[in-house]
């Protein structure tokens, strides 16, 4: 445990260090590790000595760390213990890799390694550099999911008002409050509960990652107050048998998005704590991270839960057709948003910068409706929208349906080849411990008491587990790819 002034002595001695490696006005700073208190205090020690933050996606594979890196230009790495093991096979792959940080407690297990405590024991603490306003926070790079990995360069203006205005439009964090971290700090989630929670005061409880049991007993322990979770995360806690052991009566503020949840779901979930506000929140890592927010109070209202919320006191939204006309309420269009939580673009990537900024909106390939009292709802990211037969076909629309069967614990719907309909809409299912296993036939008719007949399951397979990408959502691409390997039109 630490105090607010035990952190900020050894923040200013971090930054003294990164100094001392020459972290002047811009240098990146890389952070490759599992959650942790030292990666809060980097967060802030690389700002305080001028520098750029780059929270690296540990869940990557060693070339895509170097890619990263190398696009990056980050040439001052920080390591725990989990990664070090691989800092060799960076070296060999990206020579610009200059200084590594061991963020371990113990001497570093590398050569050409310097330890983070003893810098921290031996270095001077450094004046803050005070970067602030429209200079460069960070790069945080996409999870992939749509194609290679681009660096969103986040002002750190474009971070505080996106806090600022989320607080103040759909409560969050409590003043004074214990934030649990167990969303990877290297994601914008994680980072925007940090920052909320900073302004208005309290605590930080950190585990490593996220394990049920684990996450159950800090709350208990540390009578947490908030946390941000995504509904993969929502739903493993819920499902666990252990969760009448533990007192979690201290919740207050249950965050959760990254991607569609089921009312199913969500349902169960806010019985588990009917103590809390839930609180979705819709946006994406180009706003830093947020655009809209359904609140506490309509989840209990309990009319609008698969809606993504208002918009933001900070954003602007519109849903939009191909030619960027904004469409009438109910009509599903492109989501674009502006506002000054808005990115400043991809890191040296001026054409899918172009791409997504233009018309002074940020386009972001969502597919989605207003309806007429200003409830934004998300169909599917647009380019992986189901065009069978000719028609659209949302996923979030047939997993919400699928998710409603009985025995039916967690499911993702692709789309796959289909040499009569083009594609065909094609469930993933996980069927619930104990309970017997449906077929596809009843799967199919379960879902067309619920929706139409073209949208409802073609093709249905059981597995024992969904695959999560390196943001924590469902990973859809993998799924898909097997279908779609040998076909002529292979995405």
């Amino acid at each position: 445990m630490r105090t607010f002034s035990d952190q900020a002595d050894r923040v200013a001695r971090f930054a003294g260090a990164l100094r001392e490696f020459g972290v002047v006005d811009g240098e990146r700073v890389g952070i490759l590790s599992h959650n942790s208190d030292k990666y809060l205090e980097a967060l802030l020690s690389v700002p305080w000595a001028n520098g750029v933050v780059n929270p690296v996606n540990y869940r990557w594979s060693p070339a895509e760390i170097i890619y990263s890196l190398k696009e990056s230009e980050t040439e001052i790495l920080l390591v725990d213990d989990t990664f070090a093991p691989v800092v060799s096979e960076l070296r060999q792959g990206y020579e610009g890799l200059r200084v590594v940080v061991y963020m371990g407690d113990g001497p570093p297990p590398l050569e050409d390694a310097v330890g983070y405590e003893d810098l921290i024991a031996k270095t001077a603490p450094l004046a803050d550099s005070v970067r602030g306003g429209d200079a460069l926070a960070g790069l945080f790079y996409t999870g992939g999911t749509t194609g290679f990995p681009k660096g969103v360069m986040l002002s750190h203006a474009n971070i505080l008002i996106s806090a600022f205005g989320s607080q103040a439009s759909c409560p969050f964090v409590v003043p004074s409050g214990r934030t649990l971290h167990v969303a990877p700090m290297f994601h914008l989630a994680d980072l925007a509960m940090w920052v909320a929670q900073l302004m208005l005061g309290g605590a930080h409880v950190v585990l490593p990652n996220f394990d049920p049991p684990a996450v159950m007993a800090a709350i208990d322990e540390h009578r947490v107050t908030n946390v941000v979770l995504v509904p993969s995360m929502v739903q493993m806690l819920v499902d666990h048998p252990e969760l009448a052991r533990f007192d979690l009566s201290s919740v207050r503020y249950i965050v959760y998005g990254a991607e569609p949840i089921t009312e199913v779901l969500l349902r169960r979930a806010m019985s588990a704590f009917p103590q809390a506000d839930f609180v979705q929140c819709y946006g994406m890592t180009e706003l830093a991270p947020m655009a809209t927010m359904l609140s506490g109070e309509d989840h209990r209202q309990g009319t609008r839960l698969r809606s993504a919320g208002r918009v933001v006191a900070h954003a602007e939204v519109r849903v939009v057709d191909q030619e960027g006309n904004e469409v009438p309420p109910g009509t599903i269009g492109e989501i674009v948003v502006r506002g000054g939580h808005v990115m400043l673009g991809y890191w040296h990537k001026p054409e899918a910068t172009a791409s997504a900024l233009w018309d002074g909106w940020m386009h972001t390939g969502d597919g989605g409706y207003m309806d007429d009292d200003g409830y934004l709802f998300v169909a599917d990211r647009i380019k992986d929208v189901i065009i069978s037969g000719g028609e659209n076909v949302y996923a979030a629309e047939v997993e919400n349906a699928v998710a409603k069967h009985p025995a039916v614990a967690a499911c993702a719907v692709v789309g796959v080849p289909d040499d009569r309909w083009g594609e065909r809409v094609h469930a993933i299912v996980v069927v619930k411990p104990g309970a017997q296993k449906p077929t596809e036939e009843q799967i199919r008719e379960h879902c067309k008491g619920l929706i139409a007949g073209y949208k409802s399951p073609r093709s249905v397979e059981f597995v024992d587990v969904l695959p999560i990408s390196g943001t924590g959502k469902i990973d859809k691409r993998q799924l898909s790819e097997p279908y779609w390997a040998d076909s002529p039109r292979n995405r």
